[in-house]
């Protein structure tokens, strides 16, 4: 029951805007404010983290939508369309590291990135919350 309640939490419109803001914030540190840890360097491991921010993304904004709509194709078509938006969040904010943010660079990785964590969670979503 604990569980039923914990998604009824996590499935409001607030936790899904506050994680899109999040998400927001992270991508304008500059350069310069972000720590380089040497002794426990993991090559690549901030394309996991943007595969998971995203992923978490379209699974929260799906959560909500679920939880606020009646189950079938208008739902189905409204995760595809927080796929969308999702994947097109992960393009603009890396044209904002590019051209506003300090110390910071475009990088078309962590757009595929940004599009596979973003692609799994709508996967999951469709398993899970369609049915």
């Amino acid at each position: 029951m604990e569980m039923k309640k914990l998604l009824g939490y996590l499935g409001t419109r607030w936790v899904a805007i506050c994680w899109t803001i999040l998400i927001l914030i992270l991508m304008c540190i500059p350069g310069n404010m972000i720590p380089q840890e040497q002794k426990f360097f993991v090559p690549d491991f901030d394309k996991l983290v943007h595969a998971g921010l995203f992923g978490i993304l379209v699974w929260l904004w799906c959560l909500y939508y679920r939880r606020n709509l009646l189950p079938g194709k208008r739902l189905a078509r409204i995760f595809f369309y927080v796929f969308l938006i999702s994947g097109l969040y992960g393009f603009g904010t890396e044209f904002l590291q590019k051209y506003v943010i300090p110390m910071r660079d475009y990088d078309n990785v962590d757009i595929i990135a940004d599009l596979v964590g973003a692609a799994i969670g709508y996967g999951i979503c469709n398993i899970r919350l369609l049915f």
